[in-house]
């Protein structure tokens, strides 16, 4: 049986992504073989290929994705031919000292689809591909049918990231919470911090085609910007009970900490980059006793809440108008070209579309 895959050579290279028809491997025991149905583009992909974040090479890119098995050796799953899936974005051991503690995305022996060498396992590591071959230790979950494929292709990055860091959030009555960052991430932070019973959830970002979606959300859109008023914050000051900065800018985080009330909570998940210097002193933290807490990717039981939260919401609020155009694998350059305008919350590339 054949693949196709889309390798990414490096920036440096003659050719940046060539495409590759190749043989499938043969499963060894605890692997899935699934068939890639929909891929969507996610920001750390961009920043692969624009060279803000450096990976090894050559390999398949790409991370979010709702596939769907042909063949497995998991005798003791009910997994069936034609199930839609999704998968956790990290394989680990279930047996070292970080899984032991619930932090599985640390494992000793971690593997990242989309993130690793061609040469490390079986050549179909990553979601720009047909098929992929999903690793024993890997996580997986069905998808139910009342999710579409748009729906579902990010739920195993964004939406898993952030059931991750809802964890950590308390639930207070008439609680006050601000997101700083309207992309997919900004946008699933609102809607689930609405569900938990916020009473105000406010939400900025820099792309004010978004706001009506922020609305749509469940949260207040502030942008730096005429049409909607910013300089509501200030009103806001030692007012917020959490702040969750998912918008990778490390200079957002002085007015952050003006927000919050003192013992509030702070939330880091956006700045996953060499380039997030805080500009913060100590006094700062430690005058208003806050708590600040780094989120990084997520273990297999936030992969099974963000499905069941997405089946609970899934007919309230917009999810698939939020997803942007569908490109054929083949032109993935152009697709990623198109996600790095951010004009949409994600770009989505489908292998075979002719």
């Amino acid at each position: 049986m054949l693949g196709e895959r889309i390798v990414f050579n490096g920036l440096n290279s003659e050719k940046m992504f060539s495409s590759e028809t190749v043989p499938l491997p043969e499963l060894t025991p605890g692997e899935i073989l699934v068939k890639v149905r929909l891929a969507s583009i996610c920001m750390s992909d961009v920043h692969t290929t624009t060279g803000q974040r450096v990976e090894p090479t050559p390999s398949v890119l790409g991370h979010e994705a709702v596939v769907e098995v042909v063949a497995h050796r998991r005798p003791e799953s009910d997994l069936m031919k034609g199930d839609r899936l999704t998968f956790s974005i990290a394989d680990s051991c279930a047996k070292c000292e970080f899984c032991l503690k619930g932090l599985s995305q640390k494992c000793t022996k971690l593997f990242k689809y989309g993130h690793a060498k061609l040469s490390d396992g079986s050549g179909f590591n990553g979601c720009y591909a047909s098929h992929i071959i999903i690793r024993s230790g890997t996580h997986v979950v069905k998808i139910p049918n009342i999710i579409f494929d748009r729906c579902a292709a990010p739920i195993n990055c964004s939406l898993a990231t952030v059931m991750c860091a809802m964890e950590f959030v308390p639930k207070i009555k008439n609680g006050r919470a601000f997101v700083q960052g309207d992309g997919m991430l900004g946008l699933y932070t609102s809607v689930v911090l609405h569900e938990l019973g916020y009473e105000t959830v406010y939400c900025s970002g820099n792309h004010i085609q978004r706001s009506q979606f922020i609305t749509r959300f469940g949260a207040v859109p502030l942008y730096n910007d005429r049409r909607i008023n910013y300089e509501i914050l200030i009103e806001e000051t030692n007012k917020i009970d959490v702040v969750v900065e998912v918008c990778g800018v490390s200079n957002v985080v002085n007015d952050g900490i003006k927000l919050l009330k003192p013992g509030g909570l702070y939330l880091f998940l956006g700045m996953v980059h060499p380039h997030s210097d805080l500009h913060i002193t100590g006094e700062q933290i430690i005058r208003k006793c806050l708590m600040i807490k780094g989120i990084h990717n997520y273990a297999p039981r936030h992969l099974d809440q963000a499905v069941d939260f997405l089946v609970k919401t899934i007919d309230k609020y917009p999810y698939e108008e939020v997803v942007g155009p569908t490109y054929d694998l083949s032109d993935l350059q152009n697709a990623i070209k198109i996600a790095t305008e951010k004009t949409f919350a994600r770009v989505l590339v489908k292998p075979n579309m002719k």
